[in-house]
């Protein structure tokens, strides 16, 4: 009979185990895409307001430098 509540206490932190998991990575990964996006948003606003900091435009003189 003593074995019962090793048992239900092994199960019972298992339990608990993949509650806290879900509980820590959830936010976790709510607050990465949030993260993610605002990046992108402010490098592409960055990229248009900066004028003449084009790497397109760097490769466009390469290339008709070596035609020449």
């Amino acid at each position: 009979m003593k074995k019962l509540p090793l048992i239900v206490i092994i199960i019972t932190s298992l339990m608990l185990q993949a509650c806290v998991h879900k509980i820590v990575t959830v936010p976790a990964k709510i607050a990465y895409k949030t993260t993610k996006g605002v990046v992108k948003g402010t490098v592409a606003v960055g990229k248009a307001i900066i004028p003449g900091d084009s790497s397109d435009d760097d490769d466009d003189n390469k290339n008709k430098r070596k035609d020449k």
